[in-house]
């Protein structure tokens, strides 16, 4: 599938912001310079990034999906709270050593981790 303008804008959008957005804050922000862009061609524009291996679907705390525009290999915290997501770098030893001690005949192709805990806002609140 070609690059659109549309999944330009929306890739380019996610490789630069590190807050994981949600699709509805994908397309507000997308809207802006695309005004007549519908919330379905979001969507499927993400899906289609996503199946190209171009972005990252997270699945977080409470089942919301969000998008991230960094496709190597880390790991996410998530606030339990008010559902933030940063990044944490992986350590590279990580997936060595979860796949040294699964012991089955599945062939691993990838490992997510997530890390749960409050951010620093929330703690304050």
């Amino acid at each position: 599938m070609g690059m659109t303008r549309q999944r330009k804008l929306i890739l380019d959008y996610l490789r630069r912001t590190d807050s994981h957005p949600s699709a509805v804050e994908v397309y507000d922000r997308v809207r802006k310079t695309l005004p007549r862009i519908s919330l379905g061609t979001v969507y499927r524009n993400l899906e289609t990034l996503r199946r190209q291996g171009l972005i990252r679907k997270v699945e977080t705390y409470g089942g919301s999906r969000r998008f991230d525009g960094t496709v190597e290999d880390h790991l996410h915290v998530i606030c339990t709270n008010c559902g933030k997501i940063r990044d944490v770098e992986a350590a590279a030893g990580i997936k060595q050593e979860v796949f040294k001690k699964v012991e089955s005949d599945f062939r691993i192709t990838g490992v997510k981790l997530d890390i749960l805990g409050v951010c620093p806002e929330c703690t304050q609140k």
